[in-house]
């Protein structure tokens, strides 16, 4: 482009125009990295097809892989097991996230320190992650075993990978502890934007340190709250490496999530048209929960 064209639409009456042009790099990105392989997917998903191929014809108009999909009792334990593992990961992740900012947020000696321990869990690999809580859960020299015959709460060891209940368990313990340094962070910047003549008020009136949470702190952090939310239930949701690398979906399926349904189809079964069905509809949910969060959100988030 010209010196004299950039210019022109540098003029106040044509300057909308600039700014579309600046973005039009960054929407031929999106488009290329996120709308193209959702369009191929959905239209996959309604192909029956194994290992799709650039040279091969598409294949008949067939909606098979969603009555299927909608049909099987492993689609709705996946669901179940999903929605299980939202429900207890996000929940205590926001109550060990609201209670550790809360702890940083007051001023003592360490506190630079505290803050970024509090925040260390977050920056380690999930990976890394998993590697350390399956010592610790290991049913021959784990830690956890060894912390329990030593208090006198069991008297043999427990085979955490082999139980269906204590597996999931442990992929619980394990998310919570990767994510719940995320919603401290949210938290703690969400309580020093609260200004503190609210709480010198409310100590004047003779507000205890509860009631000061609950009429202060809390409302304040509504909208923090609720993007936190989405934010960590998405990340529940489509979480795939944690609970892959630790139990692979097992034993008897106890912790398949439609993530892991989703990788077993297409790469272990390969079925790409199936599995492409289960990635729409799991995006479908994720949409559907997240804007019915966003509705009933406060309306300055």
């Amino acid at each position: 482009m010209s010196r004299s064209a950039f210019l022109d639409l540098a003029r106040p009456s044509r300057r909308h125009w600039l700014g579309y042009l600046l973005l039009l790099p960054a929407v031929l990105l999106i488009g290329l990295i996120i709308a193209y392989p959702l369009f191929v997917s959905v239209d996959l998903s309604f192909q029956n097809v194994g290992i799709p191929r650039l040279d091969q014809p598409r294949r008949p108009f067939t909606t098979m892989n969603y009555e299927r999909l909608f049909t099987s009792p492993e689609f709705w334990n996946a669901s179940w097991t999903t929605l299980k593992l939202v429900v207890i990961v996000s929940f205590f992740c926001f109550l060990l996230g609201l209670g550790t900012a809360l702890l940083v947020n007051n001023r003592f000696k360490g506190q630079s320190l505290a803050r970024l321990l509090v925040a260390l869990p977050w920056a380690v690999p999930e990976v890394v992650a998993v590697v350390v809580f399956a010592w610790i859960f290991d049913s021959s020299f784990g830690l956890m075993n060894w912390v329990f015959i030593r208090l006198g709460l069991v008297d043999t060891t427990i085979s955490w990978f082999s139980s269906p209940e204590a597996a999931f368990a442990v992929v619980c313990v394990t998310m919570i502890w990767k994510g719940y340094p995320f919603v401290s962070i949210m938290m703690l910047a969400g309580l020093q934007s609260i200004p503190e003549d609210f709480y010198n008020a409310a100590r004047v009136d003779g507000a205890n340190a509860w009631q000061r949470l609950i009429n202060i702190t809390l409302p304040s952090l509504m909208p923090v709250l609720g993007v936190t939310l989405i934010l960590v239930m998405l990340w529940v949701f489509r979480d795939f490496s944690i609970i892959y690398v630790m139990t692979g979906g097992g034993p008897l399926k106890a912790t398949q999530t439609l993530s892991i349904m989703t990788y077993e189809q297409a790469f272990g079964f390969f079925k790409m048209g199936y599995a492409s069905a289960i990635g729409v509809v799991t995006l479908i949910i994720c949409v559907i929960a997240s804007r019915l969060l966003m509705g009933r959100a406060p309306e300055n988030i």
